[in-house]
């Protein structure tokens, strides 16, 4: 199938490793220009190495999405390397999954900075590129607590639903300038923070992912390159009539649709 995305540009934050790793290679794959954030100099550019090296169109800017410089930074960067803004893959943040007595206000605002405040000021960022040449593809990464939490879940599956409900306002509100949003909701995704939740629990990581892929219907987490392929489907020229959906990546585990 083609995707039409060649030409496009793509920013993705939490690029370096990962579902955003994944997302650049397969972005790039298809021809698109891709931009990838995260706080890791030395990772993001063996990342875009790897593109470059299989002939894609890669740069990478060190950012902290919780800095309001460092994401007009990023904005700025992106347009002025490629041209234009056509993807913005709104990716950052790791699950912090306590029992709610222990989480201290200061770990309450951190979390939205990381999970939803940075949405909103890069998305804020991108829209008049996106107005500018009459449309674009804004992709939030958030997971299926957000819609079905759980007891121990927040401060996560609080700022994930606050991301669904931005998804969907915006979708609405951004639909007349042919700006595209939409969610990607993940279950058990192979990635860095369950290797080191492993380690802290002094277990192999695949005895840890056994263990989550019993709540699977599938059997099995799931990996990287399998959001990546959402991620192109939502940004390509075959989604053009979807926005203001999430999509449950999970292997079936939630109960809600």
């Amino acid at each position: 199938m083609e995707l039409g995305l060649s030409n496009k540009v793509a920013v993705i934050t939490g690029g370096s490793q990962g579902i955003g790793k994944a997302a650049a290679l397969r972005l790039a794959s298809e021809g698109a220009s891709v931009v990838l954030a995260a706080r890791g100099r030395e990772r993001l550019e063996q990342t875009v190495a790897e593109i470059i090296a299989s002939g894609g169109r890669a740069l990478a800017i060190p950012a902290d999405v919780t800095s309001v410089d460092d994401c007009a930074d990023l904005i700025t960067g992106a347009v002025e390397a490629f041209g234009r803004l056509d993807i913005l893959v709104n990716n950052a943040g790791t699950a912090a999954v306590h029992a709610f007595e222990t989480i201290t206000d200061e770990a309450w605002v951190q979390d939205f900075d990381l999970k939803l405040f940075s949405a909103i000021r890069l998305v804020r960022l991108a829209i008049p590129h996106m107005k500018q040449q009459g449309g674009g593809r804004i992709i939030n990464i958030t997971n299926i607590g957000a819609k079905q939490p759980d007891a121990g879940t927040m401060p996560t599956t609080v700022t994930r639903a606050a991301g669904l409900a931005l998804t969907k306002a915006l979708s609405r509100e951004l639909a007349p300038h042919g700006i595209l949003v939409n969610t990607i909701c993940i279950g058990v995704v192979r990635a860095a923070q369950h290797e080191r939740r492993a380690q802290q629990a002094g277990v192999p990581l695949e005895s840890l992912y056994e263990q989550r892929a019993r709540a699977v219907p599938l059997g099995r987490v799931g990996e990287a390159v399998e959001v990546a392929n959402a991620i192109a489907f939502l940004a390509s020229d075959a989604a053009s009539f979807i926005s203001g959906t999430s999509i449950n990546l999970d292997g079936g585990a939630s109960a809600v649709l």
